[in-house]
C-alpha cells in the first residue's frame, strides 16, 4: 500500500496523470443485482399474494367474508371455520395420512434413488443416456392409465386402503426425478475427496456416508422437497387405492366439493400450510446449494 502511494506521488511529481477509473462494470453489476432483486420480489409477491388471500378468507368470520368489497386487510378474525372443518370432517386423520405418506415417500425415494444417482454419477456404462431418457419417459406416464392394474395389484396383495400403498405409488412417481437430481449433485462432488477417505481407511460405504452425503446435502434436500410436495399434492392414487384412509387432497376433494365457500377456503389453507412449513424447514439446505446459508 505504501509503495503504491509513493509511486502515485512520484508520477504526480513528474507531471504524469493516471487515466480515469472506468466505473461502467461496477454500475452494470449494481444494475444487474437490482434487477435480480426486483424480479425475486415480483415472483415472491406473485406466489405469496394468493396464499395470503386464502389465509385471510379462511380465517375471516362469515360476516367479514360476505362483505363487498372484501378488505385486503382482515378485520374480523375467526377460527370457527377451520375448527368446524377439523371436527366435522375427517380432515384431521387425512392430514396425518398425508404426512405419513409424504415421509414414507421421501424415505423410500432417497433409499432407492440416492444410490442409483450415485452409480450414474460415478460409473460409466453402456446405454447410460438411454437409461436417463427412459427415466424421464416413466415420469411422463399418466397414473390414470395404471389405476385399474394398481388397484388389482394391491387388492391381491392385501394392501388396499392403506397409506403404504399410496406411498409406494408416490415413490414410483418420484424415483425418476430423485435419481436425476441426486446424480447431477454427486457429479459435482470431487472424486479426490472420496479417494482420500478410502486411503485413510474408510470403506466404500463409509466414504459415501461421511464424505459424499454431507457435500451432496443441498441436492438431497432439493430432491426431498420435490418428492414431499409431489406426494402431498397427488390426488389420483389416494382416490383410487383408499376408501377410509385417504390423504388430505383426496379427502378435501370428496368432502368439500359441495361445501360452502368458507369451508373451501379453509380446506385450501389446511392443504397449503404443511407443505410450506416443510419447505421452510429444508430451506437452509436449499440455500447452501447457491453458496449461502440460512440460520
Amino acid at each position: 500500500m505504501t509503495t503504491t502511494v509513493r509511486t502515485q506521488q512520484t508520477r504526480q511529481a513528474e507531471g504524469l496523470t493516471l487515466p480515469p477509473v472506468d466505473r461502467t462494470p461496477l454500475r452494470r453489476r449494481r444494475r444487474t443485482r437490482a434487477l435480480q432483486q426486483c424480479a425475486a420480489v415480483a415472483i415472491s409477491l406473485f406466489m405469496g399474494i394468493p396464499l395470503y388471500l386464502i389465509a385471510v378468507a379462511a380465517l375471516s368470520s362469515r360476516e367479514g367474508l360476505s362483505q363487498f368489497p372484501l378488505s385486503f386487510l382482515p378485520n374480523h378474525f375467526s377460527f370457527s371455520t377451520v375448527t368446524d372443518l377439523f371436527t366435522g370432517t375427517a380432515v384431521g386423520p387425512s392430514m396425518v395420512n398425508s404426512l405419513l405418506a409424504g415421509l414414507w415417500t421421501v424415505g423410500l425415494s432417497l433409499v432407492v434413488g440416492a444410490p442409483a444417482g450415485y452409480a450414474m454419477a460415478r460409473f460409466v456404462f453402456r446405454g447410460q443416456d438411454a437409461y436417463q431418457l427412459v427415466l424421464l419417459l416413466v415420469r411422463a406416464l399418466p397414473v390414470v392409465v395404471l389405476s385399474v392394474p394398481l388397484a388389482e395389484l394391491f387388492l391381491n396383495a392385501g394392501m388396499f386402503d392403506s397409506v403404504v400403498a399410496v406411498a409406494l405409488v408416490h415413490t414410483g412417481l418420484a424415483l425418476p426425478t430423485t435419481i436425476l437430481i441426486t446424480a447431477s449433485i454427486f457429479v459435482s462432488v470431487p472424486r479426490d475427496l472420496e479417494e482420500a477417505a478410502l486411503l485413510f481407511g474408510c470403506g466404500r460405504f463409509g466414504a459415501f456416508r461421511r464424505v459424499v452425503v454431507p457435500m451432496a446435502a443441498p441436492g438431497i434436500a432439493a430432491s426431498s422437497v420435490f418428492t414431499f410436495v409431489l406426494s402431498w399434492n397427488e390426488v389420483l392414487a389416494s382416490a383410487v387405492l383408499t376408501l377410509n384412509h385417504r390423504t388430505l387432497p383426496a379427502q378435501i376433494l370428496t368432502s368439500l366439493r359441495q361445501s360452502s365457500l368458507p369451508y373451501q377456503f379453509a380446506g385450501g389453507l389446511v392443504l397449503v400450510v404443511p407443505g410450506v412449513l416443510f419447505i421452510l424447514f429444508m430451506r437452509r439446505y436449499l440455500l447452501n446449494m447457491w453458496g449461502s446459508s440460512a440460520r
